[in-house]
């Protein structure tokens, strides 16, 4: 009983210092893993940034074509919708006049 009493703890300990060195080692690995995904980040990061200016310049090509195509359609619109309206006047007034 004795041999137990002075042999386990030091297996706890011998155990507890090999899980914290673990620990270390991993945090150490992880840290430089961090540290490599941070730097591709930032090249991503700048890559896009330099093609924000393509990006702008599309954006405000679709919106004038998008401006351009809503006059042309409403355009139209009122055409076809004063044709059809000054048909439906004439026909209301060919009616009362009957």
């Amino acid at each position: 009983m004795d041999f137990l009493l002075s042999f386990l703890p030091l297996i706890i300990y011998g155990l507890i210092i090999i899980i914290l060195i673990i620990g270390i080692i991993l945090v150490i690995k992880s840290i430089k893993t961090l540290n490599k995904v941070n730097k591709v980040v930032d090249n991503v990061n700048d890559k896009v940034e330099s093609l924000d200016e393509v990006f702008n310049v599309i954006d405000f090509t679709t919106d004038k074509i998008a401006s351009f195509t809503d006059k042309v359609v409403d355009g139209v619109t009122g055409v076809f919708g004063k044709l059809f309206v000054s048909s439906k006047k004439k026909n209301n007034k060919e009616d009362i006049d009957e």
